[in-house]
């Protein structure tokens, strides 16, 4: 669709704006609400980096032109009634101004389910502390040692679930697993390796 038919589609409000939902493309988890105006969904699209408008300073708001926390985009859909925008993200560190990664942190419901995008929040979160340490955090000790402390703990952790399977110990062998997973992770983002790279592999094992 050509930018001028988008434009004359998306229904704005009286104050020339339209509601747009971030959600990020991996993940397809919802993490932020904004409203963007025909100038800054224009720039968004041009330059694939999401650009909304700021009510309170009543201006064009680069995400990310402060922060660093880019949004760049992957996809942008409008609803059936054209008067809502979902913007599908990459996110570069958080999205909230809070410092967590998804401004919908405080739960009030969830029904029990299998959350099969578990490994790209954590995977996220470890580029996060990455990119903005904190004191005290055990991910940016472990960047902060290098490489070869990582690959330590990665090799204990590989030890410590042999052992947990060898005692025939199911809790202890989960938790022995998920220490290897996350030191795996940490791998990963160090090596600069992605889920996407990952998945690409395995998609090859088995076509």
């Amino acid at each position: 669709m050509e930018l001028k038919q988008l434009l004359d589609e998306v229904k704005f409000d009286d104050k020339g704006l339209v509601v747009a939902v971030a959600q990020d493309y991996k993940t397809n988890d919802v993490l932020m609400v904004a409203y963007m105006n025909k100038e800054s969904l224009e720039i968004t699209l041009k330059e694939k980096s999401v650009c909304y408008f700021s009510r309170r300073r009543n201006c064009i708001w680069r995400k990310g032109e402060t922060s660093g926390h880019v949004q760049y985009l992957k996809g942008l859909y409008y609803d059936c009634d054209a008067d809502a925008i979902l913007l599908k993200i990459e996110q570069k560190g958080n999205a909230c101004h809070t410092g967590a990664y998804s401004c919908f942190f405080n739960k009030v419901y969830e029904e029990d389910a299998i959350d099969r995008s578990i490994l790209y929040k954590v995977y996220n979160q470890i580029i996060s502390r990455r990119d903005n340490p904190r004191e005290g955090s055990y991910t940016n000790y472990l960047f902060d040692e290098g490489l070869d402390k990582i690959l330590k703990k990665v090799g204990e952790e590989t030890s410590e679930v042999i052992i947990g399977a060898k005692n025939k110990n199911k809790e202890e062998l989960v938790y022995e697993i998920c220490d290897l997973i996350y030191h795996s992770l940490v791998l990963m983002v160090s090596e600069k390796v992605t889920i996407a790279d990952l998945k690409a592999e395995l998609t090859k094992r088995h076509k």
